[in-house]
Formats: C-alpha cells, structure tokens, sequence
C-alpha cells in the first residue's frame, strides 16, 4: 500500500500524525532565525535544501514549522513535509533488485524524499525482523539519534506493506544521499533523504544502511558478526571501489534480551 507518509504501526505505540509540538506565533511569510522558535532549536534550510554545516562533532536536529505556526505554507521552514517534488523512477537493477534513479538532475543538498512506512516501537521491529527468513528481504530501518547528554533516540521504521518510493532505495558504500531525521508535528522524525552530491538524470540513488556516512564512526552499531551469523548477512553489490562486501550488520533486533 503506497503512503507518501509515514503512519503508526499496527502495534500502536507511535503515531507520527499526532501533533504535540506548539506553533510558532511567526506573522511573516517566512519565518527567520533567531525569531522563529522552531528554527532555533536547531539546523535550518537555505533554498530547496539542508545548508551546509560547519564542521562540527555532531549534527544539528531539524525542526519545520508545523500546522499549528501562524506563518504561511510558503514559509521556507517547511521542505520535507511538503513531500516528494522530483521525478524519480523505480527500476530493475541488475544485481540489486529494484532501484530508484533520478529523472533529472538533483543538486547537492537538495532534499529527495522520505523512507516512509509504519512506525513501530522496539518490540514489535524486532518480532518482525525475527519472523523473517535470511532469504527475505529486510526493509526495516533502525534510526538512532545520539543527544549531546548521552542518552540515544531510537526510531523504527517498517515499509514492507506501507510505505512509499523510499524503499525501494539501494544500499551504498559510496552513496549519493544521507539521511537526517526531520521533526514536524511531535518528535517522532520524518526520515529525509538528502542529496550528498549534485546527481545528474539516469543516476541511482542510494544511501550507506549502516549510518557512517556523514556520521562519527562510532554512532553506528555495526559489527562484525559472529560466524554462526554469517548466514544472516546480505552480500552487497554496490560496486563501489570501498564495497564492505556485506551490507551493514546490526545484530540488536535479532538478539534476545
């Protein structure tokens, strides 16, 4: 079932439709930093993407103007929830499955599209993932979001039978997007894809599963695992010149507690 956004999980613990962030009290057109509370809170747009950050040990969270701000829909605080604006296409890869490819040219920065399905808590991802077999294609992503006091975030996001173009977006080791979660209504995040480089039309597009790209190395759970686990992992066929072999493993939804 085809959802440009993301909906609560048949477990019921998040709903991401839910609004319980307050709106700023902005009469402009377009609200402005440091004025606006919801641009202040953390990183901001510049145009029709992320601008660039300065070089920092960890990344600023996003926060859009949501339906209770009194500034207009033209506000440029508001991007990702706006939704897909690009022309993409789903394709047959040759080794990969399904892909997605531009349609035409995507500048850097740009933002591309959500990875949007059913937001599950932690103990309905890891029954699924569990239910599934090493043959069947895994869809679930676990997000973690490391704030500056030590304690860490965790979304799950499931699109195997809701969701959108996202899922259908191939691992890379040398991707051209990177993901940053995008808060709108509540802190449940938008999971937005943005373009690392500028893309030219016919080109795939793709994103490092494992949470290293445009992160601190040691953000990501990714290990080597065990060898009775091997079973459990994915042979990867990006073809990039720093190919892992694998795709990133994180055995924290398989294990019991």
């Amino acid at each position: 079932q085809y959802s440009p956004d993301s909906v609560a999980g048949a477990d019921g613990e998040l709903d991401p439709t839910v609004v319980t962030f307050p709106g700023c009290s902005c009469r402009s057109s377009s609200c402005a930093a440091p004025q606006c509370p919801c641009l202040s809170r953390g990183h901001s747009y510049s145009g029709s993407g992320l601008a660039e950050q300065q070089e920092q040990p960890f990344s600023r969270p996003v926060f859009e103007c949501n339906s209770l701000c009194c500034c207009g829909e033209g506000c440029h605080n508001r991007l990702v929830q706006r939704g897909l604006r690009l022309r993409l296409q789903v394709f047959r890869t040759r080794s990969k499955g399904w892909g997605v490819r531009a349609l035409e040219p995507i500048p850097r920065g740009s933002f591309v599209c959500e990875y949007a399905g059913e937001v599950l808590g932690f103990a309905e991802a890891q029954r699924r993932v569990q239910a599934q077999s090493p043959q069947e294609p895994n869809y679930i992503i676990a997000v973690r979001e490391h704030l500056h006091d030590g304690r860490v975030m965790e979304t799950f996001v499931d699109p195997t039978c809701i969701g959108n173009v996202g899922r259908f977006l191939n691992h890379s080791c040398e991707p051209n997007l990177f993901m940053v979660p995008v808060r709108v209504d509540s802190m449940v995040p938008k999971l937005a894809l943005f373009a690392a480089a500028d893309i030219s039309a016919g080109e795939e597009l793709s994103y490092d599963y494992s949470g290293r790209f445009h992160n601190l190395p040691e953000a990501s759970r990714e290990q080597k695992p065990v060898e009775e686990e091997n079973s459990l992992r994915k042979p990867c066929y990006c073809g990039s010149r720093k190919c892992a072999a694998f795709l990133p493993w994180d055995s924290s939804l398989f294990s019991t507690p």
